[in-house]
């Protein structure tokens, strides 16, 4: 077996978990907008394991200048989640306030995260400054600007889509690659604070972001919206994230 159908099964393994004992019961729009996204969430980890930076991961040859290079790409895109994460908040109207609401508390939780990336590169043996003056990589902007374009337009529910992506990275990231950096490279628990961190809330965020689908997916034209921005934004990351190596080279 390759280690890219290791990673294929085992994400199949996550969804069957999940749906055996995580989600709620919802309505019958929401139900089949989840299975639609849970595929979308496979082929997405399936995709990732071509990804250079993350092949090394699964090779065996990833190094702290790697991990480095990982921290420095993604801190850019944590800064930006806030604000489109606020910019969604901030586009729903009052007929959505609890959304809203949801949305808001959910930029709070995560605003700050990037000082979490900034802590772990240090202590990963990196230079503050080098962290602190990294632009978007070209996947990154792409990113951003599709999620601020879409956090603009009135009453954006199809950015559960992207939430159901970016939050299911994080319980991924969590629960395996910083297991895997620790084992590869020899640093310690200080460098994968971000991803624990993760680890510890992305449970709660998911079953927040059930209750919300339950709330707004009440059609199909809601549905095909979601899942569209799930396939959008599954492309986007892998774009960010393959560009990680041109970091390195």
């Amino acid at each position: 077996m390759t280690d890219g159908e290791i990673l294929v099964e085992g994400a199949q393994e996550t969804v069957d978990e999940m749906v055996e004992t995580d989600v709620p019961v919802m309505n019958p729009h929401a139900q089949v907008c989840l299975q639609h996204l849970l595929r979308v969430w496979l082929g997405f980890e399936r995709d990732l394991s071509t990804v250079p930076l993350l092949r090394r991961l699964d090779l065996g040859t990833y190094t702290v200048e790697d991990h480095l290079c990982l921290l420095r790409n993604l801190r850019q895109q944590v800064i930006e989640g806030s604000r489109w994460i606020t910019r969604t908040a901030s586009s729903f109207d009052r007929n959505y306030a609890e959304i809203r609401s949801t949305v808001i508390a959910h930029a709070v939780d995560e605003h700050r995260d990037y000082e979490l990336l900034e802590k772990d590169y240090v202590a990963s043996g990196g230079q503050l400054e080098d962290i602190l003056g990294m632009e978007r990589n070209v996947g990154s902007e792409a990113l951003h600007g599709f999620l601020m374009y879409r956090a603009s337009r009135n009453n954006p529910v199809d950015l559960l889509g992207a939430m159901w992506i970016i939050e299911g990275l994080g319980e991924k990231m969590a629960r395996s690659w910083a297991e895997r950096i620790h084992e590869l490279t020899g640093l310690g628990e200080d460098s994968t604070r971000f991803m624990t961190y993760h680890g510890h809330n992305d449970g709660d965020h998911m079953q927040r972001f059930y209750r919300t689908l339950d709330d707004v997916c009440v059609d199909e034209t809601t549905t095909s919206s979601i899942v569209k921005t799930a396939q959008v934004v599954a492309r986007l990351y892998r774009l960010q994230l393959e560009e990680l190596n041109h970091d390195v080279e």
